[in-house]
């Protein structure tokens, strides 16, 4: 069953161990194991200025790539941490989970200057996920993807957004949707774009560079360069070229 993955690796005859490797620390062998362990139990609830040292000072231990004066919020997650690369200047606000699983893809890069707030979700499914420099995240957002989701230099997404860069079968109406396969055309948001507070960007869809999406739009159908668009559906009101 596509749709109960996680379900089937945490029920099957796999010691405790080797799920807890394969779903949270993903690279197996006792080492790998006890550094997440270590630095997670030190340093991941610790509140107030002690645990943004502890975290400043030992996430980058698990991370595939760190740059400098990286801040991680309290009860920040990581999994498969290996293979999530950030840059300098980079803020990850409380709660948030960075969740870079899969078997053969590369994972999530995170560019210079990026905020990604509070109780935000960047979610792999086999897939890579990609914030350009300078983009921002607000609270409360989802980032999914099950192939290739590119956020753009300087994107500001407003808070409760939403990009899907994932789909279901649902082509057989014998089966439920879960029994069905999964597709992903992944999502491409433009350098500039603007996405308003509880947009919702559906699987492969490109945005344009320095479009507008207004608030509680539902995309799924291109965008140009520089458009307008609102509503659910969204659709093209105006230019900024105007």
């Amino acid at each position: 069953m596509p749709g109960s993955r996680i379900q089937d690796e945490l029920f099957s005859s796999r010691s405790a161990r080797g799920k807890y490797a394969s779903l949270v620390v993903g690279r197996r062998g006792l080492g790998a194991l006890l550094q997440y362990e270590f630095v997670i139990a030190l340093a991941q609830a610790r509140a107030g200025a002690l645990g943004l040292v502890l975290r400043k000072q030992l996430y980058p231990w698990l991370l595939g790539g760190c740059g400098r004066n990286v801040i991680f919020g309290q009860n920040v997650v990581l999994r498969h941490p290996h293979k999530i690369h950030i840059g300098s200047n980079v803020v990850i606000d409380d709660n948030c989970l960075i969740d870079a699983k899969g078997e053969s893809n590369q994972g999530i890069r995170i560019g210079d200057g990026v905020f990604v707030g509070r109780n935000s979700i960047l979610s792999c499914k086999n897939g890579d996920i990609e914030l350009k420099d300078g983009a921002n995240i607000g609270f409360n957002c989802e980032v999914f993807s099950a192939s290739r989701v590119t956020i753009g230099a300087g994107v500001l997404m407003a808070a409760y957004g939403y990009v899907i860069g994932g789909d279901h079968d649902f082509s057989d109406p014998g089966r439920s949707v879960l029994d069905q396969s999964r597709t992903s055309a992944g999502v491409i948001v433009g350098d500039g774009a603007w996405l308003g507070a509880g947009v919702k960007i559906l699987d492969g869809v490109t945005i344009g560079s320095h479009a507008v999406i207004g608030a509680g739009a539902v995309v799924r159908d291109a965008i140009p360069d520089r458009a307008v668009a609102v509503g659910v559906p969204a659709r093209v009101v105006s230019s900024r070229d105007a």
